[in-house]
């Protein structure tokens, strides 16, 4: 008995040096870390306050992204829900779980992206998922760093869109709720329809950079003479 109470003390011991671990690490990366189109950051919020109803741009700064890998109805992809508290989408542009906060874009058949939108990315956040999975096949990779997410918004939204996108976004074709790959002038990004008139483009970290001047210009039309 005694020896039972030690051993859960030391665990409970362990996991909670583990949980400061991470936080402390938290804090060290906060501290360091600079968001792909920061430096942008201020001209995103003058064309958005020059563009009203019609435009807006943001980044939505170290959101949680995941990438899964698993088959979907397999032992894999109900240990990856299970763990991560999502449902993995069926078909082709399905988003599936909340879109303003975490969610599940398709990629392919058996690769998808879950994003949190909600919070800032941690240190460790593909660790229950990792221990998930455990002997079986499928893949839990921690991609925030990856990409970066812009957020257009905006009664305007879908025509800056439509002059560089290869895609047709007409709501028939592209509604609320639905991503694709596909590119946005010579940038390969992810596409979310995320609300009515709201757009997240995924464009990889090195990308960012062009994207977000590439948004910028396509917004210029649709901004006042401020």
């Amino acid at each position: 008995m005694a020896d039972t109470t030690q051993t859960t003390q030391q665990s409970q011991t362990q996991s909670s040096t583990a949980q400061h671990s991470f936080e402390t690490d938290a804090e060290v990366l906060d501290s360091l870390r600079t968001s792909p189109a920061a430096h942008l950051g201020e001209d995103m919020a003058r064309a958005t306050e020059l563009g009203g109803q019609a435009v807006g741009l943001r980044e939505r700064s170290f959101a949680v992204q995941l990438g899964l890998r698993a088959i979907p109805g397999t032992a894999s992809a109900e240990a990856l829900e299970s763990a991560l508290g999502i449902t993995l989408p069926g078909r082709v542009g399905e988003v599936t779980g909340d879109e303003a906060g975490l969610h599940t874009l398709w990629l392919s058949p058996d690769e998808f992206l879950t994003v949190d939108v909600s919070r800032r990315q941690r240190p460790g956040e593909t660790l229950v998922a990792e221990a998930a999975l455990e002997g079986l096949p499928g893949q839990a990779v921690d991609l925030s760093a990856n990409r970066t997410i812009l957020e257009l918004t905006g009664v305007k939204a879908r025509e800056v869109l439509e002059k560089s996108v290869r895609a047709d976004l007409h709501p028939r074709a592209f509604g609320v709720g639905q991503a694709i790959s596909t590119q946005m002038g010579p940038v390969p990004v992810i596409l979310h329809h995320s609300a009515e008139l709201e757009y997240r483009v995924y464009p990889r970290a090195s990308f960012a950079d062009f994207a977000v001047r590439w948004l910028l210009d396509g917004m210029a039309e649709f901004l006042s003479n401020g």
